[in-house]
């Protein structure tokens, strides 16, 4: 449990070795370098915007490459593919790569300039067919499209809106005043929307014709061909034959393109470090023989660092402590066992320099109240092994999900843990199985008690682990506090307000109320009593008058402390959010002892037993599955909102070193 301590480093070295030097600290990973603004007519910086544009540009044609193979030749992936993480080579093997990078860039444009032409060869049949779909109606026409008539007569095709037949085209045509009693129109073929029709007509009366046409909103066909429309449709559907050919000739390309898809990700990566170390190169101070580097490094790292590099290269490195103006990165180290709730602390915050990492003790409770949320034994069974399996299996995933199936491993332990004390093994099943299938009771008591038989007893628990949650909470702010040499706050903020809540609670337990509720009686004895109600008074009075001593003004300084005495009300609802210990516990077992009952309705028959099967499963999965889930986002609630408010602020940066961000390989040294 610890935040790493971070020292500054300053690191003066020959210009020749800048290149080695950058490239040995991208790959240890453990420096993150700053931006230095301090340019003088000795150092100042290089401008690399040209570099870094050409190094992402590659990279971004190459990751397109790489979408355009997945497209067209998507690999062969596991369901598991999530967690295999990246690729492990050595360096001979990211070294060949290196060196055939031209050749791969190659390759690359091969495959964008490709992918170009498949898509223009897929518009071209997607064209071809609107065109075939357009000259449909028009196929029995004998004469092409573009006939414009003889010496005499003027010929039109077109269509009208409406279906009509001859005979009722012919007497509409005969209605319409303006048009020439010489016009001959047919009908080619219509649908229910509209009619194809031709129009002869003498070719002096060709604008009154298409005057009169209008009426019957008379539109010319969108594609006009100077073949006969049958011979159109079918040079069409012939191109669309060739054109196919030619798109099954690139996808063979893009097949064979798909065996070096491991080149292209190497060469992404190899660009996107490149990149990154040129945006570096364009920060740092330089002169003309020598180069500066600045930034923060965990102490723990400096040593090592700094004899490797003193013994390859000529620097000089000196360390110092940051400014406490400074905006110093945070890197917290811890056990794999707590590291795995690094994320649930990191989501909420960086702990400032001024606060302690609670990774630890959230682990603890996290652990704690996850389980009995879950609270089935054989749910956090399946947990355990699932999240174990995973993590044997595929040891190159990222850290992240490392981190998220230890944490869910660790909580599937405490989940079998409480599932054993409190007796549940999918709900009632072993009871239900033993009685609907062999006839006899068999039951396995809780090693502890079963929430479901008393919740109330179950309640009074939870609110007594809620207290110590809690009550740990306020001593880390009072340990933040002495560690700060803060005695006053200490004993104003903290200590006070441990005696006014511990009296209140002492005060509540002899109670007929929480004797209702606990199911039995607490008789204190006098002095006890007298105690209880000494520390919360002399606790209420000691908030009261010290809560805002920082004020001047004694009325201001009353207020203040009454208005601070008034968060008893946060600390009672604080309190009695830890009922969701309870809801969710019970919600696990009675939805699955309802499942239970669901299955074993078929009895004891071959289609009861398949049934039970089938319900058993599907009913189980789902239960497991929407309780983890609420588990999960409520054990982050008691963290986020009940404990984190009482001494956990956040609002620090991570810590991002100068490192190799790959996308697709990690690069083992040899």
């Amino acid at each position: 449990m610890a935040v790493l301590q971070m020292r500054k480093i300053n690191i003066c070295a020959m210009k020749k070795n800048r290149k080695k030097i950058l490239e040995f600290l991208q790959r240890r990973g453990c420096l993150e370098i700053q931006t230095t603004d301090n340019e003088d007519a000795v150092f100042e910086k290089m401008n690399t915007a040209t570099q870094i544009s050409i190094f992402e540009r590659n990279a971004a044609l190459a990751d397109n490459a790489l979408e355009i193979l997945d497209k067209h030749c998507p690999e062969n992936k596991s369901m598991f593919a999530g967690l295999e993480g990246k690729k492990q080579i050595d360096e001979n093997e990211y070294q060949k790569s290196i060196d055939n990078q031209q050749d791969i860039m190659n390759l690359v444009n091969r495959i964008l300039q490709s992918q170009k032409i498949f898509e223009e060869k897929e518009a071209a049949v997607l064209r071809c067919s609107e065109e075939i779909e357009s000259l449909k109606p028009w196929l029995t026409l004998d004469v092409p499209m573009n006939y414009q008539g003889t010496k005499k007569t003027g010929f039109l095709i077109g269509s009208i809106s409406g279906t009509y037949t001859q005979e009722e085209l012919t007497a509409r045509i005969e209605q319409i005043e303006d048009m020439p009693e010489s016009v001959y129109v047919q009908v080619i073929d219509a649908d229910k929307y509209q009619s194809y029709v031709t129009v002869v007509f003498l070719k002096g009366e060709q604008e009154q014709v298409e005057k009169a046409l209008r009426e019957l909103s008379f539109n010319r066909p969108p594609i006009i061909t100077s073949h006969i429309p049958s011979v159109s449709a079918k040079k069409r559907e012939d191109a669309i034959v060739s054109i196919q050919k030619e798109i099954e000739d690139i996808k063979q390309e893009f097949k064979k393109c798909a065996d070096r898809r491991e080149e292209i990700q190497k060469i992404v990566d190899y660009y996107t470090i490149r990149a990154d170390k040129y945006r570096v190169v364009g920060s740092i101070l330089q002169s003309k023989h020598t180069f500066f580097v600045t930034g923060y490094i965990p102490q723990k790292e400096i040593n090592d660092l700094q004899s490797k590099l003193e013994s390859k290269y000529t620097i000089v490195m000196d360390v110092e402590e940051p400014d406490e103006k400074e905006d110093v990165p945070v890197l917290l180290s811890n056990s794999k066992t707590t590291g795995a709730v690094e994320g649930v602390v990191t989501s909420f915050g960086y702990p400032t320099k001024h606060e302690i990492d609670p990774t630890a003790i959230t682990a603890f409770f996290y652990y704690f109240f996850f389980g009995i949320m879950l609270s089935d034994a054989a749910y956090g069974l399946l947990m355990f092994l699932g999240c174990l399996w995973a993590l044997k299996r595929f040891p190159n995933m990222s850290e992240g999900m490392q981190k998220s199936l230890r944490m869910f491993k660790n909580c599937g332990i405490s989940t079998l843990i409480w599932g054993v004390l409190f007796g549940g093994y999918f709900g009632d099943a072993l009871t239900v199985i033993a009685k609907t299938f062999f006839g006899v009771n068999i039951t396995v008591p809780a090693l502890w008690f079963a929430p479901i038989e008393k919740p109330m007893q179950m309640l009074i628990y939870c609110m007594i682990f809620g207290i110590v949650h809690l009550f740990v909470g306020l001593g880390i702010k009072g340990y933040m506090m002495l560690r700060q040499k803060d005695v006053m706050s200490f004993v104003c903020d903290v200590v006070f307000w441990y005696v006014f809540l511990i009296g209140l609670i002492l005060m509540l337990v002899p109670t007929s109320i929480f004797g209702s509720l606990a199911g039995m009686t607490v008789v204190f004895p006098a002095w006890a009593n007298l105690l209880a109600k000494v520390m919360a008074l002399g606790g209420m009075i000691g908030i009261l008058l010290m809560a805002g001593r920082r004020a001047k003004n004694p009325l201001k300084r009353l207020m203040l402390g009454a208005y601070s005495l008034y968060d008893t009300t946060s600390w009672l609802s604080d309190l009695l959010s830890y009922s969701r210990l309870l809801a969710l516990g019970l919600a696990t077992g009675v939805i699955a002892q309802v499942i239970n009952t669901m299955a074993a309705m078929g009895g004891k028959s071959v289609v009861g037993v398949i049934m039970f099967i089938l319900v058993f499963v599907i009913g189980h999965v789902f239960n497991m599955a929407i309780n983890l889930l609420g588990a999960y986002v409520h054990t982050n609630r008691l963290q986020y909102v009940e404990f984190f408010g009482k001494f956990f602020e956040g609002g620090s940066r991570e810590f991002k070193p100068f490192k190799e961000n790959t996308k697709y390989v990690n690069v083992k040294e040899n």
